[in-house]
């Protein structure tokens, strides 16, 4: 097996609780040779080095106590075949994304892959034309149980898709904590939301058409940010059904989970309904009180072969993993070619990746729906219909 080096853009709470823990997973098997971080302050930097040390990161900014262009060292130092992994605030994801295109590095873009439809097909267009793997981390698409949803609707068994309603809420430390520096920039439909726009399309293979979207600031306004509490999202598909999307990022701190989320589907045929927090698994401990524990999406086990290393497991885990085994698979079929034929070579698998995989053909359409979703709340509810090319327009 050829080995990848990993660069990653970002080192916040995705980065800690699961990129690095996942990369130094795959690097224990084999797959990576080296793993190198990114971030805007070297303190982040040295506690990434303390919590990991077993990954021995190349870190940037490497004197520096803070430097907000360190990301770009690190594309031009970094050696070839190479993941890059962009981690960052929602809004900075276009330029890295098309730097790290520039350099013929493979991407693993943290969802939503960019705010805006312009964006998505520049992205498009520069993937497809410098034969790069460019991959949206959209980790619903292995859950379980939605994996489930799908397989019987593509076989018929639900019928046709009628309506839908997807929730998906956090925490108040979210904005309160880890994004406050950003959240304003932000939004719960564009960091939450996504993910159940992009299932939805992902279970019915249907697009979307029109999109009127609201949102509610009262919390975080009187705590000093102008961000939005909450946000409620009707999407209309292409065959009529509507999908409610419910989310918000102000839970109370009690709450016995980060994330309350569901999804629930009624067909012509049947009917799909999934509480995706509530596992029907918790714990009461000393130390962390009372746990509603959600074994699927990404938590530590006991290794089958070594009890003192942590196994991770879960489809947090699993989306990252199949987007470096994709790339791994590219480099080894192209690594003994001529450029020109290593060139056609990825061309032809990444065609054939766009087919399955959340690629910027497929990671458009969220991206069409929350750029259509903030046009609408802006305008207080307003329509925006979304075109055949996925322009968003007023009604």
């Amino acid at each position: 097996m050829n080995k990848v080096s990993v660069a990653i853009i970002g080192g916040g709470m995705i980065t800690k609780q699961v990129i690095m823990p996942v990369l130094v997973q795959e690097k224990r098997k084999g797959k990576i040779s080296s793993i190198s971080v990114a971030t805007r302050r070297k303190k982040t930097i040295d506690e990434l080095m303390q919590i990991f040390p077993e990954a021995n990161i190349k870190g940037y900014p490497e004197k520096k106590e803070e430097d907000p262009d360190a990301w770009k060292e690190l594309l031009e130092n970094q050696e070839k075949p190479s993941i890059v992994i962009i981690a960052t605030p929602d809004d900075l994801h276009s330029e890295m994304t098309l730097t790290a295109i520039e350099h013929q590095f493979h991407v693993i873009v943290q969802k939503p892959l960019c705010l805006t439809v312009k964006d998505a097909k520049t992205i498009l267009q520069a993937s497809r034309e410098k034969a790069v793997y460019v991959f949206t981390d959209y980790h619903k698409r292995h859950d379980m149980s939605l994996m489930a949803a799908r397989y019987k609707y593509k076989r018929g068994e639900m019928g046709e898709v009628l309506c839908c309603h997807a929730w998906h809420e956090q925490k108040r430390e979210i904005p309160l904590k880890y994004f406050r520096n950003w959240c304003e920039r932000s939004s719960p439909l564009e960091y939450l939301g996504t993910h159940y726009i992009d299932m939805f399309q992902f279970i019915t293979g249907l697009v979307p058409k029109k999109v009127i979207a609201t949102g509610q600031k009262k919390l975080l306004v009187s705590l000093g940010i102008n961000a939005y509490d909450a946000c409620q999202a009707f999407i209309r598909w292409s065959n009529g059904s509507v999908q409610y999307l419910q989310t918000s990022w102000i839970l109370p701190d009690g709450n016995p989970c980060l994330s309350n989320q569901g999804f629930q589907m009624t067909c012509t045929q049947g009917e799909f309904r999934a509480d995706n927090a509530n596992r029907n698994s918790n714990f009461s401990t000393t130390k962390s009180g009372y746990e509603l524990f959600n074994p699927y999406f990404f938590k530590p086990y006991i290794d089958w072969n070594n009890p003192e290393i942590d196994l991770y497991l879960g489809y947090g885990a699993s989306s990252i993993v199949q987007a470096i085994d994709d790339c791994i698979e590219i480099i080894e079929a192209t690594s003994s070619l001529d450029e020109k034929q290593a060139l056609e070579k990825r061309k032809q698998m990444i065609s054939a990746f766009e087919k399955t995989r959340p690629l910027p053909n497929q990671a458009i359409i969220a991206t069409s729906v929350i750029e259509a979703g903030k046009m609408s709340m802006v305008k207080n509810g307003k329509p925006v219909i979304l075109d055949e090319n996925f322009e968003p327009h007023y009604e």
